[in-house]
């Protein structure tokens, strides 16, 4: 049926960029061909390349729009805490439920505080690291900080209506999973999976496949991932999960549970993987995370990372992670369409999301750092605090000094240990290698000069060669 509906339907255009699109024809049909069945919401979602996959097929084409139009829902996400932050792979969930709380829904994260000591083997080649208790727990209250940051940016920034939002909920699994016995879990849910859908699993398959296998507890992850959507279900009466694509296995999963418990309908909605220009996940497995955790990711590196994009990546991620409307995108666009070195786009994407992550005073600070290091700007340098200098040059020593009378250029740079001693160092001055607060300081025995050498936050920033920073912060002045 679906098949047949699509053929009458046109194509959704993909972009080609860091993002993995729909692709099914199923999510085409939901979209475009019954105006009776459409979502307001699921529309604009869809508009947006939020959603790409649906589940169940035949429900998700009237059902779901239906119940959506009913009265507010509760939709929910999980995030294991396998590190101590969420990073920019999970943003794109974290923005649906987002979407899903502006339209008036419930929502509720889940930390799974219990699941992440078994490892779900989703998108991976081999078993994770087992993690200590105390590791989770840690990581846990790490998450926990992250989601409460980013909805409250949220709420602050982008909400016109903040009271007509939707509550939000963070719940740890490992509050109910706690008190259960295993043969007490296994024969409760163990029963109501059949291990012919178990085992044809996407997740299942790649890892059966490969050399190191599979071991029985990441096979039974998707028992209590399923598990998670029921007791959801019962206790918040939640029918909608969000997940990346990754995760449609567990939610189909979590699918079987409820309808062989309940024979009630559930739903399930998967957003699009991030991923690098090689087309590799984006996340903590792949060494490659862009955290959300300002200790772990400055604000100027989170802003340099969406400031860099390649330009066929900025529309559909100007879609994703932003809450703009289209029709400012597409204004966006047009605007870097006629002036493209400008990077228009680039640099609404990047404050956008940067503002939604780190706040207002993240953004500052970020765009503070981009210009004191790109556009060589005093100004911004007097306004950086200590924090902000040693997250930019995060490989620079940072050296704090008594200022000597009469100490010069020569004096702060061996001090800085920045220049060799000896004859070499001094020459190295006079050949010009040597820059201080972005101007060139080819006077080796020049006085230290206030507002020049020495700004008024009592930073000198020395460069020599084109990367090679020192910082030097005096303490009287």
């Amino acid at each position: 049926m679906a098949a047949s509906i699509a053929r009458s339907c046109r194509t959704v255009s993909r972009v080609k960029s860091h993002i993995i699109f729909a692709k099914s024809s199923y999510l085409n049909a939901l979209f475009h061909c019954s105006s009776s069945t459409r979502s307001g919401l699921l529309l604009s979602l869809h508009n947006r390349g939020l959603l790409k996959e649906s589940f169940p097929e035949h429900a998700s084409q009237a059902e779901l729009p239906d119940l959506l139009r009913s009265g507010p829902q509760t939709v929910y996400c999980g995030f294991d805490p396998t590190a101590d932050s969420l990073h920019a792979g999970n943003l794109l969930a974290i923005i649906g439920l987002m979407h899903f709380r502006s339209a008036g829904h419930e929502v509720i994260a889940v930390l799974g505080g219990a699941t992440a000591q078994i490892g779900d083997p989703s998108g991976r080649s081999n078993e994770r690291e087992r993690l200590s208790p105390a590791t989770v727990e840690q990581n846990a209250r790490g998450i926990m900080e992250s989601l409460h940051r980013v909805f409250t940016h949220h709420e602050l920034h982008f909400s016109p209506d903040p009271s007509r939002l939707g509550r939000l909920t963070v719940l740890n699994n490992r509050s109910w999973y706690k008190d259960w016995q295993v043969l007490e879990f296994f024969s409760e849910v163990g029963r109501c999976f059949r291990m012919g859908s178990m085992l044809s699993r996407h997740s299942v398959q790649s890892r059966l496949k490969s050399a190191e296998g599979m071991s029985f507890s990441e096979f039974s992850y998707q028992l209590f991932q399923a598990f998670d959507f029921y007791r959801l279900h019962q206790i918040h009466g939640c029918r909608i999960q969000i997940g990346g694509t990754d995760q449609l296995g567990n939610i189909m999963s979590g699918h079987e549970l409820i309808h062989r418990k309940t024979g009630e309908e559930v739903f399930g909605l998967t957003v699009p993987l991030v991923t690098t220009s090689m087309g590799d996940k984006l996340g903590k497995t792949a060494g490659n995370a862009v955290w959300l955790n300002p200790d772990k990711t400055s604000p100027f590196e989170f802003y340099q990372y969406f400031l860099r994009l390649p330009d066929n990546s900025v529309e559909a991620y100007l879609k994703l992670f932003t809450f703009l409307p289209l029709a400012e995108v597409e204004k966006v666009m047009e605007q870097q369409r006629r002036d493209p070195g400008k990077r228009t786009a680039h640099k609404r994407l990047a404050a956008e999301v940067t503002k939604l992550v780190h706040g207002k005073e993240g953004l500052e600070s970020a765009k503070r750092c981009t210009n004191a290091l790109y556009h060589s700007s005093i100004q911004a340098l007097e306004q950086m605090s200590d924090t902000e200098l040693q997250q930019l040059f995060r490989e620079a020593p940072f050296h704090e000094l008594f200022l000597d009378p009469g100490s010069t250029v020569l004096d702060a740079c061996r001090r800085a240990q920045a220049i060799p001693e000896g004859p070499r160092g001094y020459q190295m001055i006079q050949d010009g290698g040597v820059w201080i607060n972005h101007q060139r300081a080819a006077n080796p025995e020049q006085v230290l000069v206030l507002g020049q050498h020495i700004l008024s936050n009592g930073l000198s920033l020395i460069r020599v060669g084109k990367r090679n920073f020192y910082i030097l912060k005096w303490l009287s002045m």
